[in-house]
């Protein structure tokens, strides 16, 4: 049996303000979360905009949600569920939109130029690229002695670096596109400068496109453009949206996930020390890592396209949805003791890269670039700390990609 949920049935708390904050540790769920989870794990809550979304906490459904057709990743549909106004622009704008916001066969298509680009196999190939990308910032970062910051120094560099070597971007122009990620990933940002560096990172990419085609490259930019040959594949503008959504995807992600992965290893020295006597044990805590820290935070906005059931609530056509990857990666009722980081524990399907057809496209590059990372952290600076108490951490709470600023570091 199922209700249809509404403020006056359930009281006036049925719809709490979202996102909230995390009271208390800054590594934990924010409580308000993990009590839906427990209570009502499909639940409405109130955006900036007076809107009332459903957030769904729970792995299974979770795992349903982001598998099911009914529920789409257009934001042009009404009823879209924006965490921020600056996340609004686009449609109110009617911006065109990268792939991750479209829904199949359109999604499918775009999609489809890339799969090869970022096979397990493809990407194995660039392993010992990477390493040695490690190691030279790693070189350079014990160069200039401690102290130092692990996220400006390292974690944000490397995939910068691997993404620009991907795309065939030039990495001396790293400044650059990593301010305007920053600016379009930013919930507190204002319209005006996220539409600038929306235009910015577009007319980059607008111009390296046409460089490319005049002098390809071995590169996954050039590839793209030369997709456009083909009648039916794509448009110089799909191939610039393609480049910007990549880039962007491509170092933001990773490089919060670094810095953030070490700094819940350093607050847990045994689970640090446990991976510097047994380096084996890094493939499974990246894993681990990913489940018990997701990054992508306050969870991927679906609208439902017809009425569905989920959780014991019907859920209507046209209402917005927020599918929490964070609250889900530490349910109960599937993993055992979720709330505890383990980096021996056999960790099984996590949802930080999504699931189903959306699911990330870059997740080989992903688990490639963090297991590298943290394999040269771990045996080249197995005396590293953290300066500074969590309290005193700059956290990006207000970003769409959670981390910390800065992590201050010595060893």
């Amino acid at each position: 049996m199922t209700t249809t949920d509404t403020a006056e049935s359930t009281g006036a708390d049925a719809a709490p303000a979202y996102p909230t904050v995390r009271a208390g540790c800054p590594l934990a769920l924010p409580p308000l979360v993990g009590e839906m989870r427990e209570e009502r794990p499909v639940a409405r809550v109130t955006l900036w905009d007076g809107s009332r979304p459903w957030v769904i906490t729970r792995y299974a459904d979770a795992r349903q949600a982001l598998r099911d057709p009914r529920l789409s990743a257009d934001l042009h549909r009404p009823g879209f569920p924006f965490i921020s106004p600056v996340q609004k622009l686009q449609q109110n704008q009617d911006l065109p939109v990268g792939f991750l916001r479209m829904d199949p066969p359109e999604h499918s298509r775009q999609r489809r130029m890339l799969t090869q680009e970022f096979i397990v196999k493809r990407m194995e190939r660039m392993r010992s690229e990477v390493d040695a990308m490690v190691d030279r910032l790693l070189d350079d970062m014990i160069a200039a002695g401690s102290p130092a910051d692990l996220v400006g120094g390292f974690a944000l560099p490397l995939p910068s670096l691997v993404i620009c070597k991907l795309l065939g971007v030039p990495y001396q122009d790293h400044e650059f596109f990593q301010e305007q990620s920053r600016l379009m990933l930013d919930q507190t940002a204002g319209l005006e400068s996220v539409l600038a560096a929306r235009e910015e990172l577009r007319g980059y990419f607008d111009r390296l496109a046409v460089h490319k085609r005049r002098r390809p490259a071995d590169d996954l930019l050039s590839r793209l453009v030369a997709e456009q040959e083909t009648p039916g594949h794509l448009s110089h503008d799909e191939v610039v949206g393609m480049a910007a959504v990549l880039l962007v995807a491509g170092h933001e992600t990773t490089a919060n996930m670094i810095g953030i992965g070490v700094l819940n290893l350093l607050e847990r020295p045994d689970q640090w020390a446990a991976l510097c006597e047994d380096p084996a044990l890094v493939p499974g805590a990246v894993e681990e890592l990913l489940r018990y820290q997701t990054v992508i935070h306050t969870g991927l906005p679906r609208v439902a396209t017809e009425d569905i059931e989920m959780g014991g609530v019907t859920i209507r056509a046209g209402e917005g949805i927020l599918i929490q990857l964070a609250a889900a990666n530490r349910d109960p009722r599937f993993y055992d003791d979720p709330d505890r980081l383990d980096v021996r524990r056999p960790v099984r399907q996590h949802l930080a890269f999504g699931f189903g057809v959306h699911q990330c496209l870059g997740l080989p590059l992903a688990r490639l670039e963090l297991q590298s990372a943290l394999a040269g952290i771990v045996r080249r600076l197995p005396r590293l700390r953290v300066t500074k108490p969590l309290e005193q951490l700059d956290f990006r709470h207000r970003m769409n990609v959670y981390g910390v600023f800065e992590l201050p570091v010595v060893w």
